[in-house]
């Protein structure tokens, strides 16, 4: 199965380290940020982990449920947790799931043959509140991901669902924004009161409305 954005990301039920999890009833109404491993116990996903766990904090503020994946059972996952626990200096805060049997792995397309047949690749994914897939990154296994910029994603999806704007390159939180070509200049200035800068006519920024 190939997850586009905009798909309704499909439901499971499955073993985690917390015990069963049905994926749609632990989300509820919140964001969520799904994000899968290879296997227990390898070196850069335990890095990963332990650094989800000390920004969990910042997931929180934004609404926002964690759920990690992993190819091996939960028995292993409570071993692995207490390694990452000891090497990154923190506790693990959210559920891992165990996906032995693959399924997940299969249902969200974790799986690329091309790259490794027997492992899932590292990918995120992130849903919104609806269960829209809004956002996949996948990385290969040698490079380490980067939550902060899984953050500074959902800052601007949050955003933009919520405003008539689009965020730039490298933007972040609490800087200017760009008027969506769908509205014009004049009816810019109306909605946001901060100004408007016009750039050029396709090209107008305003400050952040929410700040």
């Amino acid at each position: 199965m190939v997850l586009q954005l905009g798909d309704t990301v499909p439901n499971f039920t499955q073993d985690s380290n917390d015990g069963k999890i049905d994926f749609y009833e632990w989300a509820g109404d919140n964001w969520v940020v799904l994000f899968s491993h290879p296997a227990d116990y390898t070196p850069v996903c335990t890095t990963e982990l332990g650094e989800v766990a000390k920004l969990k904090p910042e997931f929180d503020k934004r609404g926002v449920k964690v759920i990690a994946l992993s190819v091996d059972d939960a028995n292993s996952h409570k071993g692995w947790i207490g390694d990452i626990n000891e090497t990154q200096s923190t506790t693990i805060n959210y559920p891992i799931i165990a996906d032995v049997d693959k399924s997940v792995s299969d249902l969200y397309g974790m799986i690329h043959p091309n790259a490794n047949a027997k492992v899932t690749v590292r990918t995120v994914f992130v849903v919104d509140p609806n269960k829209k897939l809004r956002l996949t990154l996948t990385y290969p296994p040698s490079t380490g991901r980067n939550f902060e910029e899984i953050l500074r994603v959902i800052d601007s999806l949050q955003l933009t669902d919520n405003y008539s704007v689009a965020t730039p390159v490298n933007w972040k939180d609490g800087e200017d924004v760009i008027v969506v070509p769908s509205i014009s200049t004049d009816e810019a200035k109306q909605k946001f009161p901060k100004g408007v800068t016009e750039v050029k006519p396709y090209l107008r920024t305003t400050p952040q409305p929410n700040k």
